[in-house]
């Protein structure tokens, strides 16, 4: 048996599918939990970017699971075989549950590169190429204490032939099989957890197929695969995923692969997603920007309606400049714009604004230091920025899934939606209104 020992307990499921709950006994010793809705530590090579591990753990609220990528692991093979006691210690990466994915969600794959018998990932040094074989050889290098599965993730761009689509389903389920036959001849992947990947591309009966296919195998969950930002847009993507889970049963969960945007998250959680990659905050860092949406849903009218003026104050000058504000609008390189839930400190009307980052946050950041001063942090491209930057996203981000399962948990669901659409909403109407 593949499963490991992770229990879901779920303590809602809300009328539209969104589940609330815990992920229980993770880890080989199974002292972990995870509460659902959840998202995970982001790092490259181990590292959360930009923070050491001090640093990081001054952070209140981390969750409790760190997710590795294989396209930065391939290249170290070596070196992990040589250390021999698992990534987990060889990054000091302690007191954590660690999770294996096949790619980095913050980097785009180029595409053209799977057949048959291997699928490809991206280290610094290039294309590494992976059978079933070297793929679990890894693994057992790696002991996470979850993985997904192989998997031909290819068909996430638009356009792509039914005909491709299916061929990718059934690769994917191929490689499935095949990895759970050499997990299970594992001694080292004793009590490891594997996750298959569900598939289909943007073809509703290919979706279900694949869906059905993988809950049929020992997994002890789902990776919803392929339907990352920029690939479609959000009805579509939530129809899918909507379909999907019904295919998948209950007591298992979804991880939502390449979906990070707040408003994204919402939909998604809304059609039955339990786990999401933590990418978004370091990509917003990476722009030189801060989130400041507001996810309050305290009733105190004066504190819920205090971080929002910091976007819509945005809104307007950005209105005022004549520039054209990002509203959501789905394009091939939807990963690396900014978002109507971020600022841009490199703008120069920052330059005199001694404020915190935003109104009220807690974070280490806001509490010590202004705009003007990551602003000039930016220009004069400190590496201090970064740090600053990281730590204040990486709380307002853990804090929005905080407000999150506490929404469900008291029936504010559409409170929270409404704090967090807000901007994103009033932009596309405006948008609309000028066509």
């Amino acid at each position: 048996m593949a499963g490991g020992r992770m229990k879901l307990e779920l303590t809602r499921v809300l009328q539209g599918s969104g589940r609330l709950g815990v992920l229980r006994e993770l880890g080989r010793t199974g002292q972990h939990s995870l509460e659902l809705p959840a998202c995970l530590l982001y790092t490259h090579f181990g590292t959360v970017p930009h923070l050491t591990q001090d640093t990081l753990h001054t952070l209140s609220s981390l969750p409790s699971a760190t997710q590795v990528t294989l396209s930065n692991v391939a290249e170290h093979q070596e070196v992990l075989e040589d250390f021999m006691n698992g990534f987990g210690k060889f990054a000091g990466l302690h007191d954590t549950v660690l999770y294996c994915s096949l790619h980095d969600p913050a980097t785009v794959c180029p595409p053209g590169y799977t057949t048959n018998k291997t699928v490809s990932v991206w280290g610094s040094g290039g294309r590494i190429e992976l059978t079933a074989a070297k793929f679990m050889a890894l693994q057992k290098i790696v002991q996470p204490d979850w993985y997904q599965s192989m998997a031909d993730g290819e068909t996430w761009q638009v356009n792509t032939s039914r005909k491709r689509v299916r061929k990718s389903v059934d690769r994917t389920l191929a490689h499935l099989d095949e990895c759970l036959l050499l997990h299970q001849q594992s001694q080292e992947l004793e009590g490891v957890s594997v996750f298959g990947v569900v598939e289909g591309g943007d073809i509703l009966e290919e979706r279900q197929r694949s869906a059905r296919e993988t809950a049929k195998r020992p997994v002890a969950g789902f990776c919803l695969d392929g339907l990352q930002s920029g690939s479609m847009d959000q009805p579509l993507r939530t129809q899918l995923i909507a379909a999907v889970t019904k295919e998948l049963p209950e007591d298992k969960p979804r991880l939502l692969q390449g979906v990070g945007r707040p408003d994204e998250v919402l939909a998604c959680v809304e059609a039955g997603v339990d786990i999401f990659e933590g990418f978004f905050p370091f990509q917003v860092t990476e722009r030189g920007c801060a989130l400041c949406f507001n996810y309050d849903i305290s009733l105190d009218p004066e504190r819920a309606g205090r971080a929002a003026p910091t976007v819509l104050e945005l809104e307007e000058e950005k209105d005022a400049a004549g520039e054209t504000p990002q509203n959501g609008d789905i394009t091939c390189a939807a990963q690396t714009q900014m978002t109507s839930f971020e600022m841009d400190l490199k703008d120069k009307r920052y330059r005199d604004d001694f404020g915190p980052l935003v109104e009220g946050c807690g974070c280490y950041c806001c509490k010590t230091h202004q705009r003007a001063y990551l602003h000039h942090l930016l220009v004069t491209n400190e590496l201090l920025a970064g740090v600053l930057l990281m730590i204040h996203n990486l709380a307002h981000y853990q804090g929005f899934f905080n407000a999150l399962r506490k929404a469900m948990a008291t029936d504010k669901l559409d409170l929270l939606q409404m704090r967090v659409l807000r901007d994103t909403g009033r932009q596309k109407g405006k948008n609309e209104a000028d066509k």
